[in-house]
């Protein structure tokens, strides 16, 4: 039941992140009395980090192909409605310098700040009243008067609805104060969920391969990524890998580890724009007096060349070294093949992959398809982007078609 001190809004937005401050000031625009509510103590907290504090804020070539969900057609009807090019001019409208970085990737000239202020401007234009530090304690629909409404109940006071859009996100950098709060809502409305695991998210490994990946701690180099996609495809990307004191990372894991599944091998091409083992066997013909480091180093950075050496080169010039060997090496450099032990978690993880269950919801307005008035955006949902933008793509296209329809 409603209380008297209840404050009556049209649409409550729950989560002050990219999704829910595009939908709140898009349903605010329309003449919905909004309210925009967030249990941190500023809003856009995941913009201001991203992009090395820059935020990546879209991708020029952004389609439904760069995206995973159970229903990979479920983005294709948000993602059209609002594009790449749609958030672009609003950041231009705003002034805000920028530029591509690589494959598509658009930055900010300046800082993340920026972003957020765009946001909050357009919320302030469309009359959005955002409450912060208000922790969400419980969420009812009953009948009040003469309509359903939601009653969302705050640690600081009550409020009413006919819609409630639930965007505050996963469960990755849990240090910024991501939850899974909008999963246990969807639960206790009877909305299904699909599995939740980190995405976007550094590789772990044990053992030998461990001990040389951290003597490698801080090496980089380009490297074409593969895995078995969830259909039991090949999923492949070319970017950069990085070692780490507990594995690997960089760009290209990053993106396989989205694919990945516990127990799964990964295969790494270190050397993706020649053969490895035809260039070393030629190698020893044309330089037989040199070590096996000194041309390794011409091929890979030189820290990875001397580790690579000592483990699989005898302690001799190249001209005494046997082709076999030389062979097998060179087709480590074009394929070794690994088995992660696992991934550094929703700490380190930049997106929450799975969520609720798209099956549940109109792929049109993200709203509930059993309870009226229930909508669900952004990381919330089972849809997740691949790394360079996709992700805040994805937040500003949700957000949109629910704040046109909520």
């Amino acid at each position: 039941m409603s209380n008297a001190g209840d404050t009556a809004f049209d649409v409550i937005v729950i989560g002050a992140g990219a999704a829910g401050m595009m939908c709140a000031m898009t349903a605010g625009a329309r003449g919905r009395r909004v309210l925009l509510i967030d249990h941190a103590d500023a809003p856009g907290k995941k913009i201001l980090i991203s992009g090395g504090g820059r935020c990546n804020f879209t991708n020029l070539y952004a389609e439904p192909e760069n995206f995973l969900s159970g229903n990979p057609h479920f983005c294709k009807s948000a993602l059209a409605r609002y594009t790449q090019h749609d958030f672009i001019a609003l950041i231009d409208k705003h002034g805000i310098a920028w530029h591509e970085k690589t494959l598509g990737q658009l930055f900010c000239d300046g800082s993340a700040k920026a972003v957020i202020a765009m946001l909050l401007a357009e919320c302030d234009s469309a009359s959005v009243d955002m409450r912060l530090n208000h922790r969400v304690t419980d969420i009812s629909r009953s009948e009040i008067g003469s309509q359903e409404r939601f009653r969302v109940t705050t640690d600081k006071s009550n409020f009413t609805a006919e819609s409630v859009v639930l965007a505050s996100g996963g469960l990755s950098i849990p240090k910024m104060g991501a939850t899974g709060f909008a999963h246990d809502v969807a639960r206790r409305f009877g909305l299904k969920l699909c599995d939740i695991r980190p995405g976007l998210v550094p590789l772990t490994f044990t053992d030998g391969e461990l001990d040389m990946m951290r003597s490698l701690s801080g090496v980089a180099l380009d490297c074409v990524a593969t895995t078995s996609g969830l259909s039991g495809g090949r999923t492949d990307f070319a970017e950069a890998m990085l070692f780490t004191h507990r594995g690997l990372s960089g760009p290209a894991i990053l993106q396989i580890s989205s694919y990945w599944r516990d127990g799964a091998e990964i295969a790494l091409n270190m050397l993706p724009d020649g053969d490895a083992a035809a260039l070393l066997i030629d190698a020893k013909r044309d330089r037989p007096r040199v070590e096996g480091k000194t041309v390794l180093s011409d091929l890979v950075p030189s820290r990875l060349a001397a580790a690579l050496a000592e483990k699989h080169l005898p302690a001799r010039p190249l001209g005494e070294m046997p082709d076999k060997v030389l062979a097998a090496l060179g087709t480590m450099l074009n394929h070794w093949v690994l088995r992660p032990a696992g991934s550094e978690g929703y700490t380190k993880a930049e997106v929450t992959l799975g969520g609720i269950d798209t099956d549940g919801l109109s792929s049109k307005t993200m709203e509930s398809k059993t309870v009226p008035g229930l909508f669900a955006i952004g990381e919330a949902v089972d849809v997740t982007g691949w790394l360079g933008g996709y992700n805040f793509q994805w937040a500003w296209s949700s957000g949109f078609v629910a704040g046109e329809a909520a």
